[in-house]
């Protein structure tokens, strides 16, 4: 069971109900705009819409023309979903979009419609394709059974295609959302916008069900639900840039690297563990691979030694390699301890050890 459903409104405190008492009355007795009336009452805009969901759902179903008699029914009623068209847009257009799918009005084409009714033609003509395509639909078949015709073009103008082809593409085969595709296609975003919502529904629909399905997500170079590629912002980028180079090619420990550059260690290693854990794994003596970077990576798994003891024993473990001698003689010729240095040969180099348990001591 959904919790929310079961908390009760709460009643407004002396403090706030005096505060907002003449914003509310002015709601509910004129027509000015909520921004309007916060400004008049000196109040802030955002707070006054909280009050006002809070307790005064009634007054806001009023002014939207959705006023029920039925208490449980005005607490249960939502103005708008994520998506679709507004309850103002609902009440200004109504009769409009009704007389566009009247046979009385068939010898009639859209902007005439509109006239008669005040409003733009190009407005109306939007919100039938956005939230009516079967009455345009409907309408054409009507109009082409009576014989009339209006000599307009239906459908996405030519040059409209050819404009929209390259940023369709980059929609159906990347992640990218659409102001970094309208950006690098070098067309307007709101144009790019209206021609998929006019023509290209089921492509909008599918990624808005995409976008759905990755909230939550946090895996790199990945969709989220806010529609935008998971990777770190340039200003991050650039902060780490140089901790992130020593931390590749140095053996530097991470102390001593952020002592360097300046930034706070905590703040590194979030941004390593976060966003490079190839690197982390490479430090750790694993091998890279192709999904290194997501979050579900267990660094635990891997070899946990520091770049910088590796690079202490190389020289060490070669010699051994090339001229087989005792563990001991080798750690007082390098000035390595020897006990310390038996315990890393055993733990990364076993074969090395076992071959070495067989020469004298």
């Amino acid at each position: 069971m959904d919790k929310k459903k079961n908390i009760k409104p709460q009643a407004p405190t002396n403090v706030s109900y005096g505060k907002y008492s003449q914003a509310v009355l002015l709601y509910a007795t004129t027509d000015m705009t909520g921004k309007q009336i916060a400004e008049q009452c000196g109040v802030s805009l955002p707070g006054f819409r909280i009050y006002l969901r809070r307790h005064c759902h009634s007054l806001i179903l009023k002014r939207h023309g959705l006023e029920t008699t039925d208490h449980i029914s005005q607490e249960t009623v939502k103005l708008r979903g994520k998506r679709g068209q507004t309850p103002a847009a609902y009440k200004k257009y109504r009769q409009a979009i009704e007389a566009c799918d009247n046979i009385s009005y068939i010898e009639y084409n859209i902007s005439q419609i509109a006239r008669k009714f005040g409003l733009n033609g190009t407005a109306l003509g939007n919100q039938l394709k956005l939230h009516y395509p079967e009455i345009l639909e409907r309408r054409e078949k009507a109009r082409m059974r009576f014989g009339i015709n209006d000599n307009f073009r239906r459908g996405p103008h030519p040059d409209s295609v050819e404009e929209y082809a390259g940023a369709l593409e980059l929609l159906r085969t990347t992640n990218k959302n659409l102001p970094s595709i309208a950006k690098e296609c070098n067309v307007s975003l709101a144009g790019l916008s209206q021609y998929l919502r006019f023509y290209h529904k089921e492509l909008v629909e599918n990624k808005t069900k995409q976008r759905e399905q990755a909230i939550g997500n946090r895996k790199r170079g990945r969709m989220s639900g806010n529609n935008r590629t998971t990777k770190p912002t340039t200003t991050t980028c650039e902060k780490y840039r140089r901790s992130l180079e020593l931390y590749r090619t140095t053996h530097l420990t991470t102390k001593e690297i952020v002592a360097c550059t300046g930034v706070t260690i905590e703040g590194f290693r979030n941004h390593l563990r976060k966003w490079h854990r190839d690197l982390m794994l490479e430090r750790r003596g694993g091998t890279p691979g192709k999904n290194c970077n997501e979050c579900k990576l267990e660094l635990s798994h891997s070899k946990r030694y520091l770049k910088s003891t590796a690079a202490k024993y190389a020289p060490v473990i070669e010699s051994l390699k090339a001229s087989p001698r005792p563990v001991a003689h080798a750690a007082t010729e390098f000035g390595v301890d020897a006990d310390t240095f038996r315990r890393y040969l055993r733990m990364h180099e076993p074969t090395l050890a076992a071959s070495l348990k067989k020469t004298k001591q």
